[in-house]
């Protein structure tokens, strides 16, 4: 499951209108008609309120909500509105399963439903306000800000003829208003102070690395500013606890966060532009996250900078077009949101476990190996013993050494320096041929010639001996020269090759971690060469590969599946 796709997919449908099925307050209004779900043809059902002469509410839910709340008027639905005769539909959700609507209904019903009820419903009838209206309201908050002076009229404002809204990229829900983000927030851009501002303890100036992870992680590389400075010269760019901080400088934009409670006052700088909503702080600030973070409105008007700068003006930031849905449509899309990063959290995080799983498989498959105890042994294969007489006549055959106690009696350990060698290539010139370097042999960059170097055949094996990467083992494609930070590794035909680069694989750890050199860590090559291998018959080497090759392959494709 490709979770990424599954997070942009979540948010493409919040912003369209598509995540959530509608909720409606609907006292006072008379309905004609069923509601029609986002998604066109879904089937749907309905959890409802029923407002009754006397006061009481009445909950149920249906698939037909118009002709369930004729039923209850005319005495033919519950034997609750037979005796409580039904005022008005005061409430209604859609929902998408039968099981969602049978389960809300529950929740209505019980001690922390009816109080919530009456506290998000019943005593907060603007939550429902069509965006219209919500748009006007905040409107005219900000009006009163700019004649009291607490704000400024942007230059955006004062320019503009036509209104950014109104070139909408995608329709949205009929209720919904398609605004400008200044029209709904104050939007301000960052500062930068001087040098002699910065002070080892102040106020927290946040720069843009310290927006991870669309979080403010003011822990990494901490700056403080003066605090004069701050209430002066970078006044605008103040903080409040709840603002939202975009950047405005990339690559990559998108990088945005919600200032937490540990940072009650703090400034940012220029790369950013802070967003603080007029009114309905707490939910607006958490819908404008998860719309921006969608990238659609931002990629539309990011201007390329010079030296490969992409950048967005505080005016574009102010004129960003926004879909603006109800406050509780806007609650219930946060929700939901939320709901699903948890879901796909956890989906990562148990990927996570499979792969650290599987690779601990692998090495304990390793390890059953080189102990013996992969496959069975055959008393008709030939000893290690004569194979090692054959490699190294003068060898001493030892069959129990070290970490390799209880061997199998046929088997043998040998140092790694008696099975292979390390050497460099025939020097040639005046031929002109691939340079097989590491980043080649990584598909990291296309071919290079030279007409000079150490000749390395095709199918060669190289091992890497300068880097961080010590010890890894590459197969050469095709001929050419060899690259400056390899050797050659040549096993002895006595060996069964892929057996003994699964040893060398088993101890790359260790052969990283004892590099030698300052300048450049490079191979320990007399780590390398006292690596004990336990040496089994040559049969058992194949059978043994054969094993692992048949695993791992069982295992990658489940990590390729993940």
């Amino acid at each position: 499951m490709d979770t990424k796709k599954l997070r942009q997919k979540i948010l493409d449908l919040a912003i369209h209108g598509k995540l959530v099925p509608p909720v409606c307050r609907q006292a006072g209004k008379i309905l004609t008609m069923n509601p029609e779900p986002p998604i066109k043809g879904k089937k749907c059902w309905f959890t409802y309120v029923i407002e009754c002469e006397d006061g009481s509410f009445y909950k149920g839910y249906t698939d037909d909500l118009l002709r369930r709340y004729k039923q209850h008027c005319d005495g033919n639905g519950a034997e609750y509105t037979k005796k409580h005769k039904p005022k008005q539909l005061y409430y209604w959700e859609m929902h998408y399963t039968q099981e969602n609507a049978l389960n809300r209904e529950k929740y209505l019903k019980s001690g922390i439903g009816r109080e919530w009820f009456k506290r998000e419903v019943v005593d907060k009838p603007e939550n429902f306000e069509p965006a219209s209206v919500l748009l006007e309201r905040i409107r005219a908050e900000k009006e009163r800000l700019i004649k009291e002076g607490k704000i400024k009229k942007s230059k955006a404002s004062k320019t503009s003829d036509t209104p950014h809204y109104e070139q909408v990229p995608f329709e949205v829900p009929s209720s919904w208003e398609w605004c400008k983000l200044e029209d709904i927030a104050y939007v301000a851009s960052g500062s930068t102070p001087s040098k002699e501002s910065f002070v080892a303890h102040g106020v927290p100036y946040i720069k843009m690395y310290n927006l991870r992870n669309q979080k403010i992680d003011f822990d990494f590389q901490p700056q403080y500013i003066k605090e004069e400075v701050h209430n002066g010269k970078l006044q605008r760019s103040r903080t409040e606890i709840g603002d939202l901080i975009m950047n405005i400088v990339g690559p990559p934009l998108g990088k945005l966060a919600i200032i937490p409670h540990s940072l009650p006052q703090a400034n940012f700088n220029q790369a950013a532009v802070l967003i603080r909503p007029l009114q309905y702080k707490e939910v607006l600030v958490k819908y404008l996250f998860y719309y921006l973070s969608e990238m659609t409105e931002i990629n539309s008007i990011s201007t390329k900078g010079s030296a490969g700068q992409v950048n967005i003006s505080l005016t574009q930031s102010q004129n960003m077009r926004i879909p603006l849905p109800s406050l509780a449509e806007q609650q219930r899309i946060v929700a939901e949101i939320e709901r699903w990063l948890v879901l796909i959290d956890q989906i990562e995080q148990r990927k996570v476990d499979l792969q650290t799983t599987i690779k601990q498989t692998k090495s304990k498959i390793l390890d059953l190996a080189i102990h013996g105890k992969l496959v069975p042994q055959d008393p008709n294969d030939e000893p290690a013993s004569e194979l090692l007489k054959r490699i190294n006549p003068k060898a001493e055959i030892t069959c129990d050494i070290g970490h390799y106690q209880n061997l199998p009696g046929s088997w043998c350990v040998a140092p790694m320096g008696m099975l292979c060698s390390l050497s460099d290539g025939e020097k040639q010139t005046g031929v002109e041929r691939i340079n097989i370097d590491v980043k080649y042999l990584r598909g990291e960059r296309d071919a290079k010639t030279l007409t000079a170097g150490k000749f390395t055949p095709a199918n060669s094996l190289l091992i890497l001996v300068d880097g961080e990467n010590s010890g890894e083992v590459f197969r050469t494609p095709i001929e050419g020269y060899q690259g400056s930070t390899f050797k050659q590794l040549s096993i002895k035909d006595d060996m069964n090759t892929d057996y003994v680069l699964r040893v060398i694989n088993l101890h790359r750890k260790t052969l990283r971690e004892n590099k030698v050199g300052s300048a450049i860590p490079h191979l320990n090559k007399k780590l390398f060469k006292e690596i004990e291998v336990p040496i089994p018959p040559y049969k058992e080497q194949q059978r043994i590969v054969e094993a692992i090759d048949l695993t791992f392959k069982h295992l990658d494709t489940i990590m390729e599946s993940l």
